[in-house]
C-alpha cells in the first residue's frame, strides 16, 4: 500500500509526484528541455524503453519529461487509473484514444451530442481510412448496445455532454462492451475527476479537454488521457510517438498549478451553476433549462449514481426562437463574455442551434458557463439582457 492511499484526495493532489524538492523549491521547476543526456551507454540504451513506466530514464521530451511526469501521476490517481498522459490539446488526446482502438473496417458507436470536433473526426475524417460511426442518443443503454455490430471496436461516451448534458448509463454499457471485447472511451471534461470517475464504472480510456477545468485559468490548450498501464504503453509507442501530440513542459507546469485548486474551484462552480440554473427556471423567457444539478433533471437517478456534483456549465432554450432577439440577448450581456470553451474563471455565453436525436426540429439553445464572479451580479446581468433583447415570454 502506498502512503498516498491513506491520504484524502486534496492531500494527494498537493503531494503526489513531488517527493523530490529540487534545491528545496516548494513549487517544482519547469524542465524546459527537448532532450536528456546520459552518463554512459548503458543508461542511454535504457532510455529507449519509452513505455511510460515510472522512473524510466528520460530521453526526449516528445515522449516524456519530468514536469509532465509529475502531472500525469496526479491525474492518473485522480481518475482511479494506472497511467496518465498529457497532450497538446483535448482533440490530440481524443483522436489518439480513438485511433488506438480502431483499424480499417472498424465501427464505432458514439453519442450524437458529443463535442463538435470529436463528431467531425468520427464522421468526416475517419471514413477516409475505412472507419464508420453510428451516432446514438444514449439516453438509455439500449440506444448504445443495439448499435453494436460485429466490427464494432470502440464506444465513445460523453456523460454528460457539454450542451444538453445527456447522461449515459456507464456501468451497463461498459459491462456489455467489455464482455464483447469492445473498448470504451469517455470524455470526462464536464465533471472533472472531482465529480465523476468513469473508471469506477468500467470505462477503459478517459479523456479530458484540459483547457477546461483541469487548467482552470483559460491560459493553456491541453488534453489528458488516463487508462491502464498496458494500454498506455501501447499508446505511447504508437499514437503519441508517431502522431506527436505531446504537451510542452510550460503548459504542463501551468496545469499543475490549476490542478492544485481543482477541488475548491469545482465546489465554487457547482454553487454558482446551481444558483443560476434554479433562477432561470423561474424566468418567463426560458422554456427549459438543461443542467444535471437541478432536482428536476430528467435523469436525476442516474446522476446521483454516477456523479458527485455538477459544474458551472448549463444551457437553456428560450421561449422566443427568433434569431435576431437571441443574438441581441447575447450582445447585451456585460459580465458574460461571448466565447467558446469554459472551465476558467470567467463567465461565458454562446448561442447555438441544436438538432439532436429526439428533437423534431432544430432549436436555439443558449449555453452559459458560470465563472467565479459574484452570483447575484450574474443574475442581474442575465435579467438586464433579457429585458434589452425583448424576448417573448411564456
Amino acid at each position: 500500500m502506498s502512503r498516498y492511499d491513506r491520504l484524502g484526495l486534496e492531500s494527494q493532489i498537493q503531494h503526489l509526484g513531488e517527493e523530490e524538492h529540487v534545491l528545496g523549491a516548494v513549487t517544482p521547476p519547469i524542465f524546459q528541455t527537448s532532450l536528456f543526456v546520459h552518463e554512459d551507454c548503458s543508461a542511454f540504451e535504457k532510455s529507449f524503453d519509452a513505455t511510460g513506466a515510472e522512473r524510466k530514464p528520460h530521453n526526449y521530451s516528445r515522449i516524456s519529461n519530468p514536469t509532465l511526469d509529475m502531472l500525469e501521476r496526479k491525474l492518473a490517481r485522480m481518475e482511479h487509473c494506472e497511467a496518465g498522459k498529457v497532450f497538446g490539446s483535448g482533440m490530440a488526446a481524443i483522436s489518439a484514444a480513438i485511433m488506438h482502438c480502431v483499424e480499417s473496417g472498424s465501427h464505432v458507436v458514439a453519442i450524437d451530442t458529443c463535442y463538435g470536433p470529436t463528431r467531425m473526426f468520427l464522421e468526416e475524417y475517419l471514413p477516409k481510412f475505412g472507419v464508420t460511426t453510428t451516432f446514438v442518443a444514449g439516453l438509455c443503454p439500449e440506444d448504445v448496445l443495439d448499435a453494436i455490430r460485429p466490427e464494432t471496436k470502440a464506444i465513445y461516451l460523453e456523460s454528460p455532454g457539454s450542451i444538453l448534458f445527456r447522461l449515459q448509463d456507464l456501468e451497463t454499457i461498459c459491462s456489455t462492451a467489455r464482455a464483447k471485447g469492445i473498448a470504451t472511451i469517455h470524455d470526462n471534461s464536464y465533471s472533472s475527476p472531482i465529480f465523476q470517475n468513469p473508471a469506477d464504472f468500467g470505462v477503459d480510456i478517459i479523456v479530458h479537454s484540459a483547457s477546461k477545468y483541469l487548467g482552470g485559468h483559460s491560459d493553456i490548450v491541453a488534453g489528458a488521457m488516463m487508462t491502464s498501464q498496458e494500454r498506455m504503453d501501447a499508446i505511447i509507442q504508437h499514437e503519441l510517438a508517431l502522431l506527436g501530440g505531446i504537451l510542452a513542459p510550460f503548459p504542463a507546469w501551468l496545469m499543475l498549478r490549476g490542478v492544485r485548486t481543482l477541488p475548491i474551484r469545482m465546489k465554487a462552480h457547482q454553487e454558482v451553476g446551481n444558483f443560476v440554473a434554479n433562477w432561470l427556471l423561474d424566468q418567463p423567457e426560458v422554456a427549459q433549462v438543461f443542467h444535471p444539478g437541478l432536482p428536476t433533471f430528467p435523469q436525476r437517478e442516474l446522476f446521483t449514481k454516477q456523479m458527485r456534483g455538477s459544474g458551472g456549465l448549463l444551457s437553456f432554450e428560450p421561449v422566443d426562437q427568433d434569431e435576431a432577439k437571441i443574438r441581441a440577448f447575447a450582445d447585451a450581456l456585460e459580465l458574460y463574455q461571448l466565447g467558446v470553451s469554459w472551465g476558467g474563471f470567467e463567465s461565458l455565453c454562446v448561442p447555438l442551434t441544436m438538432h439532436p436525436i429526439g428533437w423534431n426540429e432544430r432549436r436555439w439553445v443558449v449555453r452559459l458557463f458560470n465563472g467565479l464572479e459574484t452570483p447575484t451580479d450574474l443574475l442581474a446581468d442575465l435579467r438586464q439582457a433579457f429585458d434589452r433583447a425583448g424576448l417573448a415570454k411564456r
